[in-house]
């Protein structure tokens, strides 16, 4: 029997998944002034997009890091993460909570994915069984609203800038989230594949969720066509059709739970930054074989109901997903559309 969650209810008390820890309030929302910006100088593109960021979202200039990484590698060893992690947090004022890394390679540690291995650090024993179970994320499904200060992690996302317009205008869709609650949908599809349908039943219940004019769909489809109010797409999937007649609403999140959606420049599986290229503003994707546990990829429940409480891009993501050791963040982590229901 599916076991779902009453989302009115969660969003009330804060209730989750039987299988997950109990829930607590969402956190305030992390703020332009506690966000690092982390620039390489060894791409140009970086460097444009990531002084855009600063702009956009009024982020002190202070907040600046800086680093040099050449030949745009997908994934650095160990040793060369160490140093890299050593020169950003060099450069990081205490009160900074989180950080965007402003290029599209790297996005690996080994078989870690650098957003994690940057907030949690390298996890060696995920590597010697990708398939095997993670290890528990603090953050998941956490009260803290100051997750660096108060559990010692600072969050982290990347912002792929392959091509700096496309980057651009996933700052935008992110800066301009918030200003206004859209009529909005959340839809979630349970496909022909089953292997990829193992969160399926913590899809929220399809309803009306009337405080912030959303609706909840739940479709037994392989792919949606021709929506025009996406706040939420999650499915399970290799590869996601039929993306070029949709519409996605500024702050819009949407990922697939598939193997290698975080390896962002394989071509095997379709990467997470379709997702973005399409018009979302932020997504997940592992970068190594992690097996389809639901605990590590985002859980349709808790990613909901923090995101409509008020929480950023960045902190729904994070607190929604268990074992993260093998994924990737992407996109804009300031992206709010319903900042104004912050307790």
């Amino acid at each position: 029997m599916r076991n779902f969650l009453c989302l009115s209810l969660a969003l009330a008390a804060g209730a989750a998944h039987a299988d997950a820890p109990a829930a607590a309030a969402v956190p305030p929302g992390l703020q332009a002034a506690q966000l690092a910006i982390v620039i390489n100088d060894a791409e140009p593109n970086s460097v444009e997009v990531g002084e855009y960021y600063r702009k956009a979202h009024g982020i002190p200039a202070a907040n600046v890091a800086h680093v040099n990484i050449p030949n745009r590698p997908r994934k650095l060893s160990v040793d060369q993460f160490t140093q890299l992690k050593e020169r950003i947090n060099a450069q990081l004022k205490p009160e900074i909570q989180a950080v965007l890394m402003v290029w599209s390679a790297p996005y690996a540690v080994e078989c870690n994915a650098i957003t994690a291995a940057f907030t949690l650090g390298y996890d060696g024993d995920q590597c010697a069984k990708t398939c095997d179970p993670g290890k528990p994320s603090r953050y998941f499904n956490s009260e803290a609203a100051q997750p660096y200060t108060q559990l010692g992690l600072r969050l982290s996302m990347l912002l792929p800038i392959d091509f700096v317009e496309e980057a651009k205008a996933v700052v935008d869709r992110g800066a301009v989230s918030g200003f206004s609650v859209p009529a909005a949908s959340a839809y979630y599809l349970t496909t022909s594949d089953t292997a990829r349908n193992s969160r399926a039943a913590f899809f929220p219940p399809a309803g009306v969720v009337r405080q912030r004019k959303l609706t909840v769909k739940n479709l037994k489809a392989d792919s949606l066509e021709g929506a025009q109010d996406i706040m939420v797409y999650q499915t399970g999937l290799a590869k996601v059709a039929k993306l070029e007649t949709l519409h996605f609403l500024p702050g819009a999140l949407a990922d697939h739970l598939t193997s290698f959606g975080g390896d962002l420049q394989g071509s095997s599986q379709m990467s997470s930054q379709r997702w973005l290229e399409a018009g979302a503003t932020a997504s997940y994707g592992t970068v190594s074989e992690p097996c389809s546990y639901w605990q590590k990829f985002p859980n349709p429940t808790v990613l909901l109901r923090r995101y409509l409480s008020g929480s950023t891009a960045l902190e729904a993501y994070w607190g929604s997903v268990l074992w993260p050791a093998q994924g990737l963040f992407i996109g804009d982590p300031l992206a709010a559309p319903y900042a104004g229901f912050r307790r």
